[in-house]
């Protein structure tokens, strides 16, 4: 069955609160990163996200465990936002070690840790498209007006 992400950590991997993204960069990749750690730190928030995902990606419950919701979710909105094909996708996925991180997986694919096939990202990341991300966004949007109005305190009353 596909979990939403995988609760058990291996030795010597980062937590995903706990990975240090750049904030200086001036690349499009690290802050789209830093959304999605925040997305999967905020577990109200991430309850709603995933929802919508499980919505739309079919649940198995027999073969061979696939890529976690979490993967799908990530690597899909990095593919859009990059505008990437899947060949860079699967580069990134195997490479990119902030990716890796935010992953939950190890940094380096050539010691036996996790690796991405192209026909694995090519069957999943569709699921995740530009009209999931927009209802994802509405979401994101409603919490972080809440935030805000938790930060700004109550209106003064007239």
């Amino acid at each position: 069955m596909r979990k939403r992400f995988e609760l058990q950590h291996e030795l010597g991997i980062t937590a995903i609160e706990d990975i240090k993204i750049p904030i200086k960069s001036r690349d499009e990749l690290p802050p789209v990163l830093m959304a999605l750690q925040y997305i999967f730190v905020n577990t109200e928030l991430s309850e709603q996200v995933f929802a919508l995902i499980e919505q739309r990606i079919e649940l198995k419950k027999m073969g061979k465990p696939g890529l976690s919701l979490w993967e799908i979710f990530v690597l899909g909105v990095i593919r859009l936002t990059l505008d990437a094909n899947y060949d860079r996708l699967e580069h990134i996925a195997n490479y990119d070690s902030l990716v890796r991180e935010l992953l939950g997986i190890g940094i380096y694919g050539a010691d036996g840790k996790k690796q991405y096939s192209l026909t694995s990202l090519k069957e999943n990341i569709p699921n995740i498209d530009e009209e999931l991300l927009a209802e994802i966004n509405t979401v994101i949007v409603k919490a972080g007006h809440s935030l805000l109005k938790k930060k700004m305190g109550p209106k003064p009353k007239k």
